[in-house]
């Protein structure tokens, strides 16, 4: 009878040793196929990376389109291709540039979407332009009052920066500029400074924030 009890004893933790070796190898098959996913499976799309450019101004004073064609070569941007009608961002050749209509830049960047359609031609006179740098991280251009360059070009600014940008010039706001979309925040609609009027100049309320927030990741281009 010891003996008996000895060998079964012995023999107990047999299955607890499988049923052991068994969850470690399914662990390692869950982390191996989750390593393959983030190498080669989906990649989501937006605007926002690791790191992200800061505003660019142009200094000249100049009409509206000679500041968006300095502002464009700074950026190192050209116009997209002909045969493009409408493309998402993600999509879009980098060093291009495109339009997008209030009403769906609004929409991206409430919702934060996962993507962007821009046009190679303005689809509405009121229509925001954005630039697709060489790095692949999304620049939105328009236009602010002077009081904002001074406040965003100063050497020790806010983290954050609350400020209104409008689609196109005016004596009010006569300053290009172009900021990272992946340091923008807006809970608002795009509103028009002439209610009566669908092509008259928009608004965009937004904040500038000083780091990137937390949203995916650009695809590589």
């Amino acid at each position: 009878m010891p003996d008996c009890v000895t060998q079964l004893t012995r023999t107990r933790p047999v299955p607890n040793l499988v049923a052991g070796s068994l969850l470690v190898l399914t662990l390692v098959s869950l982390v191996q196929a989750s390593l393959a996913e983030a190498q080669g499976g989906k990649t989501q799309v937006f605007f926002v990376q690791k790191t992200a450019p800061a505003a660019v101004f142009i200094k000249t004073a100049e009409n509206e389109v000679e500041l968006r064609r300095q502002l464009r070569a700074k950026n190192g941007v050209s116009a997209l291709s002909s045969a493009t009608s409408v493309i998402r961002f993600s999509v879009a050749p980098i060093g291009s540039f495109g339009f997008i209509t209030p009403k769906l830049l609004g929409m991206a960047l409430i919702t934060r979407s996962p993507d962007l359609s821009i046009e190679q031609i303005p689809p509405v006179s009121n229509s925001f332009e954005i630039h697709k740098l060489a790095d692949g991280s999304g620049m939105l251009v328009g236009f602010v009052e002077a009081n904002v360059k001074s406040q965003l070009t100063a050497s020790e600014r806010l983290k954050s920066l609350r400020f209104g940008l409008y689609s196109n010039p005016s004596i009010k706001a006569p300053h290009i500029i172009a900021v990272p979309l992946a340091k923008l925040v807006v809970d608002r609609m795009p509103t028009r400074l002439d209610s009566k009027e669908p092509g008259s100049a928009v608004l965009l309320d937004m904040e500038l924030q000083g780091t990137v927030h937390g949203t995916p990741s650009q695809p590589a281009p």
